[in-house]
C-alpha cells in the first residue's frame, strides 16, 4: 500500500512538473539591421544543413538566424561559404526565396538587393547530407572585401 502511495506521489510530481516548467528551447538569435552596419561586413558563425528536407537543401527546423531590417535598406547582401554545397532559405515580408551556391559567387549562395523593414527568417542549408561549419557575412558593400 505505502508503495502505491508512493508511486502514486512520484507520478503526480512527474506530471506536474511537466506542466508548470517550460521545457529551455534554444531561441535562434535576432539582429537589427539599420541603414548603417557597426561592422561591415558583419560576420556569423555556424552550421550549414539539417534533418528537414526541403526545395532549398536540407535545412535546420528553426532559422539559423533571424535578421529585423529596422528601415528600408538600399542595398544589402548575404553570402553564406562552406566547405559544402551551401543553400540560403530567405522567409521575409517580400516572400520566400531559395538562392544555391553558383560559380559566378564563387562557390557561395549569395543574395543582394534593396530590403524593406521587417523580419526575415534566415536558413543556412546544404545541398548534401552533411553539415558544414560556415559563415554568414551580411554587407552594404557592393563589392567583396
Amino acid at each position: 500500500m505505502k508503495t502505491l502511495r508512493l508511486l502514486k506521489s512520484v507520478v503526480t510530481a512527474t506530471l506536474l512538473s511537466m506542466i508548470y516548467i517550460q521545457p529551455n528551447l534554444a531561441e535562434v538569435s535576432s539582429i537589427d539591421i539599420s541603414t548603417n552596419l557597426k561592422s561591415d561586413p558583419l560576420v556569423l558563425n555556424g552550421k550549414s544543413g539539417g534533418n528537414v528536407h526541403s526545395n532549398c537543401g536540407n535545412i535546420s527546423d528553426q532559422p539559423s538566424q533571424i535578421i529585423r531590417v529596422t528601415k528600408s535598406i538600399p542595398y544589402l547582401r548575404l553570402t553564406v561559404d562552406s566547405p559544402g554545397q551551401p543553400t540560403l532559405l530567405i522567409d521575409g515580408p517580400g516572400g520566400r526565396f531559395c538562392v544555391l551556391a553558383d560559380s559566378y559567387s564563387g562557390n557561395k549562395a549569395e543574395f543582394s538587393g534593396f530590403w524593406k523593414p521587417g523580419d526575415y527568417s534566415l536558413y543556412i542549408g546544404e545541398l548534401s547530407k552533411h553539415q558544414y561549419d560556415c559563415t554568414l557575412s551580411i554587407s552594404q558593400q557592393k563589392q567583396p572585401k
